[in-house]
């Protein structure tokens, strides 16, 4: 008998099974030969357990497997990197496999890979040649996506898969697509970020699919010690073009965006009104500062950025988006920076975006006014954002709700007692 679906599992690796075979013509088996009239179309080693399953790795060609191991390696942790390097050399002498579970895929006779199987159906998107996917595996997450890498016979990379599930991961993925259709053209552009192109997007079994261009194969990660690269966000941010012309915030199409968004919130949860009395003290404290506004990549952190041959690279635009006060992606940055690699809390985070904005905000044109408008709104921007999420069924960020609600709050209590003291 075959042993039991692990598309039925309630861990990760039913969750990437899941995505992946969706298909209901499709049969997994685990360990097992095929079904009687069905054939093999793929097999996976399942690394390193059926328990404690990370990598879905494909089989049958050792060069491939191996490159699902050590492709872009150097962009990861030395931990995790070291591992891949041994798993990659054994891969390559073709005895990785036998060592772990494997995952049989199999269809019934007459029924195509591109009908049924999403490898299948990218293979055709992206020219018709076979491919072999390699997947992650994480525990299942409502704001985490499946990835695929594909690579073909030769074992050279042919794309990178986003697959969005649900409603806040199709929202990220469909973003990010349309970002990178804005951005084909501009890694000539002088200081810009290179920028992977998208390749395909797709709609499968409800789920959204973008198929990115693999990275440089040099591509070497930018260390979370240097400081950022102030001058290609400035490139990101005009598009190469000249500077803006400054506007007040209010009646900005910014402001009136966060409006709209507030009150959505604010019908959809009670913490959304705190939020809509937020952008109203925003507006009533920075409205008539003018400041530039323009595009911003949406998390300019370090893990999103590389340099290949003298040039910064910059991926995962997903939350890419346009008419944002200049200076938003040196904020993330900060923020990013404190909360994440460093463990500090919301408000300490923020404490840290002051400082970077006043370290490095004259590079880009901001005087002390309007670095405090640029910080305010950045918040709201990054509470709105973790809404958003939520609402589409992704879920709170503990980290960031309701504190980042708390911390907008006592800044603007702060703003106000000391105009009052100095008598403004």
């Amino acid at each position: 008998m075959p042993s039991a679906d692990p598309r039925s599992r309630a861990d990760g690796l039913g969750w990437v099974c899941r995505a992946l075979f969706g298909d209901g013509r499709v049969t997994l088996t685990v360990g097992q030969a095929p079904p009687t009239g069905q054939r093999a179309v793929a097999r996976y080693a399942v690394v390193p357990s059926l328990s404690r399953a990370r990598f879905l790795l494909p089989l049958g060609a050792p060069r491939v497997t191996a490159a699902a191991l050590l492709a872009y390696n150097a962009l990861r942790p030395p931990s995790v990197r070291a591992v891949r390097a041994a798993l990659g050399g054994l891969s390559r002498l073709g005895v990785a496999g036998p060592a772990f579970p494997t995952l049989t895929v199999s269809l019934p006779a007459g029924v195509s890979l591109g009908d049924a199987l999403l490898a299948g159906r990218l293979a055709g998107e992206l020219g018709g040649a076979s491919l072999h996917a390699a997947c992650g595996v994480r525990p299942p997450d409502p704001n985490h996506k499946p990835t695929l890498q594909l690579f073909d016979a030769a074992a050279r990379p042919r794309g990178y898969a986003k697959i969005g599930w649900n409603g806040a991961t199709r929202a990220l993925v469909t973003a990010e697509a349309a970002a990178l259709r804005a951005l084909a053209g501009t890694s000539g552009t002088p200081g810009h970020p290179l920028t992977p192109r998208l390749l395909t997007e797709i709609t499968w079994a409800g789920q959204v699919v973008a198929v990115v261009e693999p990275l440089p194969p040099r591509v070497r990660g930018m260390p979370v010690t240097e400081p950022p690269p102030v001058d290609a966000l400035l490139a990101v941010a005009r598009r190469g073009r000249p500077a803006g012309e400054r506007r007040p915030l209010t009646g900005s199409p910014f402001l009136s965006r966060l409006a709209a968004e507030a009150t959505r919130a604010a019908a959809a949860d009670p913490s959304g009104r705190r939020a809509l009395a937020a952008v109203a003290d925003l507006e009533r404290r920075h409205g008539g500062t003018y400041v530039e506004f323009g595009h911003w990549h949406g998390d300019w952190v370090p893990w999103n950025l590389g340099r290949h041959a003298g040039r910064l690279v910059a991926w995962d635009w997903e939350h890419s988006g346009a008419d944002v006060p200049l200076g938003f992606d040196l904020a993330h940055d900060a923020f990013q920076r404190a909360l994440v690699l460093r463990g500090q809390s919301a408000a300490a985070a923020a404490r840290a975006v002051d400082t970077q904005l006043d370290r490095y905000g004259d590079r880009l044109g901001l005087a002390p006014e309007q670095r405090r408008l640029v910080v305010d709104a950045y918040l709201l921007e990054l509470w709105l954002r973790t809404w958003r999420l939520a609402d589409a069924g992704a879920g709170w960020n503990a980290a960031l709700h309701p504190a980042l609600l708390q911390v907008t709050a006592a800044r603007s209590a702060g703003i106000r007692t000391y105009r009052h003291a100095d008598g403004r």
